[in-house]
């Protein structure tokens, strides 16, 4: 059941800041423009803070949307913080316990009771198994997949509102949004997910030796409960300069920038929130990645344009990366092609003066907000990317302040553009077995179309719309209007007629004028019902149509 209180907050909340959703990317006139874009920014934050955990997740999700909010409400969403309390140990063990189907006493030899981390969907406590093994254990706190339930059913009522009833629905598309929101929540609810995403990372990382990836243990993980491998170390945030004296900076954030594209790019992984707290520096001078419940799938097509865009900021080729981005995105009906080129074509020729300081998180971060400048949706992919290019290269820079992204896209571009090229195993038997359907049908095919020609019977039709089913909507259109005309007229005479003194009455009215007035009455009764009962089906199939597509976007997977 949805919250009719928190629907109605969040109505509100969303009219008091419907102006920075109707102007994204508006830049501001003054001091006391951008102090109070500022502290409108914090208050839509804070407002989401107050409400739960799903709302801050969904607050997160919205930082990604340059293309719609302007910098200070990125800004303030980005830094939203799950700040709760500890929840009660003996909730966390009974969690455990019940998932697990053993006590705790049973399954580890020591357990930590103090968390490591508390949020409001999870915590975190570090344990040894009996075996002897170092492990974390991440429990899903009770009772919040019914909250986050009641959440997603409120905020599905107002998005549904908001894309019907408000002038700013069209732009944001909230409930095309809010689909993939809860997707991304499902993933974070289950941690069979975020298990496979480890091994997953896991095994792509098998070839760096920088890089270290815990492993989830099977046995002692479930939906709820989800026990990996302890990995030692510090926070990279928690690191000072000083500290980082005794590793090798610049090896590390290279091979963090390499696997981070190369996931991105080759094998269609992304680590949505690399951040540098989501990196742990071991004592033997390698990075763990931990936290890996943000990951989303990138379709061949957008690998593909994101290769062409990073490869044609790093070239300064603004006319091309303009071209790929208009190709990538959705145009509204206020797009404007050729202002969003020329800002595009300066924005990117203007990057090549940062010359090392070029930071490509920050310029597709700027392409999304051109995008939503001039009226072109990008896709959620692209969003999603140019956020996680730009935690990643707050933990680059952190690692190695001399760091270039842009010399390192250009480093690795030929490796990445070659696998992008390669084929797989499916996708060749997939080929060959259309081509072998293609190659069997051709010579019965083209003796067909070259006897067709020879004989002067080659014809060739094009059929723009369905002109049988045109012509019988038109002749309904017309029956209709005419017997409306009929009946308008039978109406008209029948008044005129009362007024005539002659003949036989009924009830004091002429006969004649009653009965074309009554034939009239039950034609025009007549002919409104048969339209209602004419168009039900057609209602009624909008209807469905309708939400057969609002399901499909909402169950279709990010990638």
């Amino acid at each position: 059941m949805p919250d009719l209180t928190t629907i109605a907050r969040l109505g509100t909340l969303l009219a008091k800041h419907a102006k920075a959703f109707r102007t994204p990317g508006a830049g501001s006139t003054g001091p006391g423009d951008e102090a109070a874009s500022a502290a409108d920014g914090e208050d839509f934050a804070r407002s989401l803070e107050s409400y739960g955990p799903a709302y801050i997740k969904f607050g997160q999700l919205l930082s990604t949307r340059e293309d719609l909010l302007p910098p200070s409400y990125t800004a303030a969403l980005a830094r939203l913080q799950d700040r709760v309390d500890a929840a009660v140990v003996e909730d966390v063990r009974a969690v455990i316990e019940a998932e697990l189907g053993a006590s705790v006493s049973t399954l580890f030899s020591d357990f930590d009771d103090t968390p490591l981390a508390a949020a409001s969907l999870a915590q975190v406590h570090r344990a040894t198994t009996r075996t002897g093994k170092e492990v974390v254990v991440k429990v899903l706190r009770p009772g919040a997949r019914e909250q986050v339930q009641r959440d997603l059913a409120s905020l599905t009522q107002l998005a549904d509102f908001v894309d019907r009833n408000t002038p700013i629905g069209p732009r944001l598309g909230a409930s095309r949004m809010l689909g993939q929101f809860r997707r991304s929540m499902g993933d974070e609810l289950d941690y069979r997910k975020e298990a496979a995403h480890l091994r997953l990372f896991a095994d792509l990382a098998k070839d760096e030796d920088d890089l270290v990836v815990p492993l989830p243990i099977a046995d002692y993980s479930t939906d709820a409960v989800l026990t990996l491998q302890f990995v030692p170390g510090k926070k990279v945030t928690d690191v000072s300069p000083l500290g980082l004296l005794d590793v090798d900076g610049p090896r590390l954030a290279g091979s963090l920038f390499r696997f981070m594209l190369r996931a991105m790019l080759v094998d269609g992984v992304l680590h949505a929130d690399p951040h540098p707290g989501n990196l742990l520096l071991t004592p033997d001078g390698k990075l763990g990645l931990i936290d890996l419940g943000m990951v989303a799938r990138i379709p061949k097509p957008v690998r593909s344009s994101l290769v062409k865009l990073l490869v044609s900021i790093a070239d300064g080729d603004g006319d091309a990366a303009a071209s790929t981005l208009a190709g990538m995105g959705h145009p509204l009906p206020d797009f404007d092609a050729g202002a969003f080129r020329d800002d595009v074509a300066h924005l990117v020729s203007s990057t090549l003066s940062l010359g090392s300081d070029l930071q490509a998180g920050t310029v597709l971060i700027e392409l999304a907000r051109l995008s939503g400048t001039h009226g072109l949706r990008p896709p959620a992919e692209m969003t999603l990317v140019a956020k996680a290019l730009l935690n990643l290269d707050k933990a680059t820079q952190h690692l190695d302040p001399g760091f270039s992204p842009v010399d390192a896209i250009s480093d690795n571009i030929a490796t990445i553009v070659e696998a992008g090229w390669k084929p797989s195993a499916g996708s060749l038997f997939v080929d060959s077995l259309e081509g072998k359907e293609f190659i069997s049908r051709l010579p019965r095919r083209a003796n067909r179309i070259l006897e067709a020609l020879a004989q002067g019977e080659l014809e060739l039709r094009v059929r723009a719309f369905d002109e049988s089913r045109a012509l019988s909507v038109l002749g309904q259109v017309a029956n209709r209007l005419t017997a409306g005309l009929v009946l308008a007229a039978m109406i008209v005479a029948g008044a005129l007629l009362t007024f005539v003194d002659a003949g036989p009455t009924v009830a004091g009215y002429p006969a004649l004028a009653v009965v074309v007035l009554v034939i009239a009455v039950t034609g025009g009764v007549w002919l409104v019902a048969g339209i209602l009962w004419h168009d039900l089906p057609i209602r009624r199939r909008a209807k469905l149509q309708d939400r057969r597509e609002r399901m499909a976007e909402d169950t279709r997977p990010l990638a």
